[in-house]
Order: C-alpha cells, then structure tokens, then sequence
C-alpha cells in the first residue's frame, strides 16, 4: 500500500544514498550498525530491542553529553518488506500494546535508482498540531542528519 502524503499531517525527507539497496536494508536491520547512525551525533544510540517482525518491539535508547542513556523511541513494527519498506510507529509498543503517548508513524521505503538507493521516510501524524511541533522540534534537520550519517555509513569511498 502506497500512502499518499497529506501536507497538514505528514512530513517527509528522501535522499539518494551512493550505495546498493542491500547495503542500506543492512544498516537498519543489524543493531549494531543502526546505533551508529540513527540519531544525530554527537548524541549516541543504543538499541534495547529490535524486532523486524509486524508487532515486534522498536525500542532505542539516546545518550547526549556523555550522560546516562535515556529512553528515546519505544515503537512497534507495522510491516516489514525485505529489502522494500519498513513501517513503525510509536503509536503501539512491542506486542501491538497501546502506547500512552501516540505521536507519529513513520514509513521508510528503498528504492533502486542509477546511483544507489533512492531513501524516503514518510512520517504521518495524527493532527496538525503534532506534525507542526515534529517540524519546529527540526524534523528536516534531524531526519535529513541521520540520513547523511546513514549514507557515510554505507557509502564508499570512490
């Protein structure tokens, strides 16, 4: 199922990324290399619980300033297409609970193009007030950042 964007809930980024589809898929789904670019440096990641399966667990942790890791996403895989697409959202927790805090749902898809991968997140928001904060809290910033540390991750040098 193809969402179509609708600009008073949703927010998007895409970049193309110089490496296969492979290489990218890889980087989500292995934990250890997630950690490394997940959320902007110089903050740090650790990944508690990542299960790609639909209802499994999507919790990460975010340490910034050398402090103590603190909680930073607890989700819940909606769909998982090999090497395609992933959709989580935090809406749900592990399990298909419901999570006391529903705020987005995000949609990440892959796509072959002549120089590596064409990357797009879709993140879907339950009202304009939420994707309005998403977008002032530095969605683009954010978002975009850990896609290029994503990039540098995978990408080789030519």
């Amino acid at each position: 199922m193809i969402q179509s964007v609708n600009p008073e809930l949703d927010l998007t980024m895409s970049r193309i990324i110089k490496a296969p589809r492979a290489a990218v898929w890889r980087a989500w789904t292995d934990p250890r290399s997630f950690e490394q670019w997940w959320i902007p440096a110089p903050a740090k990641c650790k990944v508690l619980h990542m299960d790609f399966n639909p209802g499994g667990a999507f919790v990460t942790l975010i340490s910034e300033k050398g402090g103590a890791f603190q909680p930073h996403l607890n989700a819940c895989f909606l769909a998982v297409d090999e090497g395609e697409r992933i959709v989580f959202t935090n809406a749900l927790t592990g399990g298909w609970r419901p999570a006391e805090q529903p705020f987005m749902t995000a949609v990440i898809t892959l796509r072959d193009h002549p120089q590596g991968t064409d990357y797009a997140a879709h993140v879907m928001h339950k009202s304009n007030a939420d994707r309005n904060m998403h977008e002032e809290l530095g969605f683009q910033d954010g978002w975009g950042t850990v896609a290029g540390q994503l990039a540098k991750l995978v990408e080789k040098p030519a």
